[in-house]
């Protein structure tokens, strides 16, 4: 398994989550190719997206179904400017590429929000430190794993 997800693992067992890392045989860089290849609806993938507030990195976990309102999720953080970091800033912040990143197993803890519509699904997929990585998780978990604010992101 990837160092990354060996991280991954090692996070959510020392947060006491039951579900373990699953390693695909094929690219789940989006929530589509992961609903595609995890057999569930697409709403169901947890992205991780990460963005700048105010230039500090932060995490939102949003429903694949939908992309993130910047307006709204900059209005929920109190930000005044929210931007998409490139590649290597969200690699810095996270330790993981675009497409894998996490929901946990980061350098540091990161202000977390998440998506209020992951509540719809019992089962919610999220990537677990590379493309060809995910973990079974639900809502309620993520909040306290990630000690996520719950807001409306889309």
């Amino acid at each position: 398994m990837h160092r990354n997800a060996v991280v991954v693992a090692q996070a959510l067992r020392e947060a006491g989550v039951r579900g373990e890392v699953v390693e695909l045989t094929n690219s789940a860089r989006t929530a589509a190719q992961a609903a595609a290849v995890l057999g569930c609806p697409v709403g169901a993938v947890a992205n991780s997206l990460v963005f700048l507030a105010d230039g500090e990195p932060v995490l939102v976990l949003t429903s694949g179904g939908h992309r993130v309102d910047v307006a709204a999720t900059a209005a929920a953080l109190g930000a005044g400017d929210l931007t998409r970091p490139k590649a290597p800033a969200v690699r810095a912040a996270t330790g993981q590429p675009i497409g894998g990143v996490s929901p946990v197993g980061h350098p540091r803890r990161l202000r977390t929000l998440i998506d209020v519509d992951l509540l719809r699904h019992d089962v919610v997929w999220a990537a677990a430190g590379t493309p060809h990585t995910v973990f079974p998780t639900t809502f309620a978990e993520l909040v306290r794993i990630c000690d996520a604010e719950p807001a409306r992101v889309a």
